[in-house]
């Protein structure tokens, strides 16, 4: 049997090593790493790449962005709360909120016999904000008064595809502006950035309980710093 010289085993002994972090490719993890940064470099976002987004309700919401559920309000009543999450932005984003007024189901009033008053406020840190741009609708209303003295409601079945970016909204209408005076929010709205936003609701802020707004945001020369793309399986999680 051939020995080899003692610098030529050592020698050959080292590029063994070297190639054992890398099967396949004959590199280490560092040399794949350089290489891929020559054409494919992976990016990654950071929260510099995400917006904050201040959110406020009277009284509770679940709010969408682009299809997927990004947040709920953690209080179903009172205390009126803000709910502030971070998002990472991809445009076009289309924008999609249920919010509910207090009200009794069968009769349309809170407390027992009174008539509560919604609204509703949204600002994202990109600028987007909560005005008369955004469509409306109503999906249960009252109290009605009835010929017979008694209240009235009237519900409609929530669209099963409401939050999803492809939904037609075009025969909503606007929604309509009112002023912080009228909806007279709670003590949290001033802690967080609301500035430029608008409180919105259907035409109705006393009679309509349930409204879905929906928001399409536009930006053509918008490009992602990041090049990865979510590999996470959420399928099993609740949708709404």
């Amino acid at each position: 049997m051939r020995v080899l010289p003692p610098l030529i085993f050592t020698l050959l002994l080292a590029s063994l090593l070297a190639g054992a972090d890398a099967p396949g490719d004959g590199r280490t993890k560092e040399g794949r790493k350089g290489a891929a940064g020559k054409g494919g470099s992976v990016i990654k976002p950071t929260l510099k790449d995400t917006i904050r987004a201040n959110v406020y309700a009277d009284n509770w919401f679940v709010l969408y962005v682009n299809g997927k559920l990004v947040a709920v309000d953690s209080i179903d009543f009172i205390p009126h709360n803000v709910v502030s999450v971070d998002l990472l932005p991809e445009y076009p984003m289309t924008i999609a909120v249920l919010a509910k007024d207090n009200a009794d189901p069968r009769t349309g009033r809170e407390y027992g016999t009174s008539i509560g008053d919604g609204g509703f406020i949204l600002k994202f840190a990109d600028g987007t904000v909560t005005d008369a741009s955004w469509r409306a609708k109503c999906f249960f209303r009252g109290p009605l008064a009835g010929n017979d003295g008694r209240d009235r409601v009237e519900h409609t079945p929530l669209p099963p595809d409401w939050f999803a970016p492809g939904f037609d909204d075009s025969s909503w209408a606007p929604a309509v502006e009112f002023t912080e005076e009228r909806v007279n929010p709670k003590e949290s709205f001033r802690t967080a950035d609301f500035a430029g936003a608008r409180f919105i609701w259907t035409a109705d802020l006393d009679l309509d309980n349930t409204v879905i707004f929906r928001k399409r945001v536009e930006r053509p020369d918008w490009k992602p710093r990041w090049t990865t793309r979510p590999d996470l399986d959420v399928s099993g999680a609740p949708g709404r």
